[in-house]
């Protein structure tokens, strides 16, 4: 009996497992048997494999084989595996050296005519392997340019089963490069293209602050909002900004970092999508219908592996819900644990577990079924029953998780006939950045990024107000039957004091970030 080990990943939610494939040969009656709780797709791997092994012109061993995958308690699905079951296989069969699976991680899915075939999830797999110590990770040259940005591995890429068995005997080097620093298109980490505070390709596919006119008070929310991560709901009549103003989140928030952009691209990755190599470092959005079900916003679970929803997809950029309360019920109330803690946990039939979900929510929604509620509520041709319906289906337990509440009216018409050009987003993301700057400093060596992220019992004993701010906080938490509302006004306070570079946040600050809090969101 001879043995042979090769490495291949599957996906377990949106991280990559490295699965070890073990490969014996032996005496007996020709076939092929695969162990370790591998699903159909798995198990019909070792028919792919057969038939690309001979159309690469390699033998198959007419003998017994046996495939092990390990760990064994961990269920292995989709064709990613093909590449190592074969590779294996040739090894034991002494058609390949020994030798050459050393630190080599394979990636792929096999034709019957020996094509490699990119597998969903492939950024994910490659950044399993560099977890796991791997030097090189093997990968169809089909779609595998994603492969390209991540940092420290030797990604090489081969068109057939034929090319790598070349490139293990040492006669194709393939093609492939080590990276030693994320990259886009050709420069370094974060950079964008021209244009003021380097955020060319934001303005060109989300839209510019200045396009909006007026709105001095949600402008504002927004600049709160992108410096300190915190949540935004919206309430306004019809085809008064809210969406335009959501949309131009994106725009404010600083570049990704390395990691986290490597992290959202595998997000995407294994959800099937792809990140544009010119938007790799920018936040996503994620802004889903509001007929979409419960399962497309949280996430679901089909033949034993989870399928990203709308929140994992938004991760460390913006879910935005637009029309909000005509989302289902289900959907909305399943966001109150993410909100908090970032992560989202789902027990389904087939796969238990947690997926990323940190993201900054923005809610826009009507203030009653027709609309046109504001003011006086004159033009309001809904019953006082129907508004109360309406509005219920945002509940106070979701609403109170949202840091910023505003309600949006008309500009004025002095607003609108201003010729000044309003505040770019690269104006307004200069001043968040330097805000996020002052957190990372204050924060550095501790496991938090923005202050909406510090519990609120280390932000009260390490990072108190002001002798006045602590005042006006105090007697608000004396009024407030809701302490989660103090402290997020807490939280709020620091990210106005940031903005202006202030040391502590004082009266003032905490007075703004009583008045973004708001109180009844234009309902009543």
């Amino acid at each position: 009996m001879t043995l042979a080990t090769a490495h291949g990943v599957v996906l377990d939610g949106v991280r990559g497992v490295v699965v070890r494939v073990e490969v014996a040969v032996s005496d007996g009656l020709p076939s092929v048997g695969v162990v370790g709780l591998p699903d159909a797709s798995v198990t019909e791997a070792r028919w792919r494999a057969r038939c690309a092994v001979e159309a690469s012109g390699r033998s198959w061993p007419n003998r017994r084989v046996t495939v092990s995958l390990s760990p064994a308690e961990v269920r292995k699905h989709g064709a990613g595996l093909d590449l190592p079951i074969a590779v294996g296989i040739l090894v034991a069969a002494s058609a390949l050296p020994a030798g050459s699976l050393e630190s080599t991680i394979f990636v792929g899915e096999l034709g019957l005519d020996g094509r490699l075939r990119p597998s969903r999830g492939l950024l994910a797999a490659i950044l399993a392997a560099r977890r796991a110590g791997f030097t090189r990770v093997v990968v169809p040259d089909e779609g595998a340019c994603e492969a390209d940005v991540v940092p420290g591995i030797t990604v090489v890429r081969a068109v057939d089963l034929s090319q790598v068995c070349r490139i293990l005997e040492g006669v194709d080097p393939g093609c492939g490069a080590v990276r030693s620093e994320v990259r886009t298109d050709g420069r370094g980490s974060g950079e964008r293209d021209g244009g003021e505070g380097g955020h060319a390709h934001a303005v060109s596919e989300i839209g510019d602050l200045s396009d909006v006119r007026g709105h001095a008070l949600p402008r504002w929310a927004l600049e709160v909002a992108a410096a300190g991560g915190h949540h935004l709901a919206m309430v306004g009549p019809p085809g008064i900004g809210k969406t335009l103003l959501a949309s131009r989140l994106p725009g404010l928030l600083p570049d990704l970092s390395d990691d986290s952009a490597l992290d959202v691209a595998a997000i995407h990755s294994v959800a099937g999508r792809r990140r544009p190599p010119d938007a790799f470092t920018e936040p996503p959005l994620s802004a889903p219908h509001h007929s979409a079900s419960a399962p497309a916003i949280l996430g679901s679970v089909s033949g034993g592996r989870a399928v990203p929803g709308a929140v994992t997809l938004a991760h460390r950029g913006v879910l935005f819900l637009d029309e909000a309360p005509e989302f289902c019920r289900p959907a909305l109330e399943g966001l109150r644990q993410p909100l908090e803690s970032g992560l989202l946990t789902l027990h389904r039939t087939g796969w238990n577990g947690t997926l990323p979900a940190r993201f900054q929510l923005v809610i826009a929604a009507n203030p009653c079924p027709c609309g046109q509620r504001t003011g006086s509520g004159t033009g309001c041709s809904c019953a006082p029953a129907a508004v109360r319906r309406y509005a219920s289906r945002l509940s106070g337990p979701l609403l109170d998780r949202v840091d910023i509440r505003l309600a949006v009216d008309r500009p004025h018409p002095a607003e609108l006939e201003s010729t000044d050009l309003p505040e770019s987003s690269a104006v307004v993301q200069d001043r968040v950045r330097s805000a996020r700057a002052r957190m990372a400093h204050r924060y550095e060596g501790l496991p938090w990024q923005l202050t909406s992220e510090v519990p609120t019992g280390d932000l009260r004993r390490r990072w108190p107000p002001g002798p006045d701010g602590a005042e006006v906080l105090r007697d608000f938490e004396r009024r407030s039957p809701n302490l989660r509302g103090v402290d997020r006004v807490l939280r709020m306070a620091w990210t106005l004091a940031d903005l202006r570079a202030a040391p502590a946040p004082g009266r003032d600050d905490v007075a703004g970030a009583l008045a973004l809090r708001g109180a009844h969101l234009g309902w009543s």
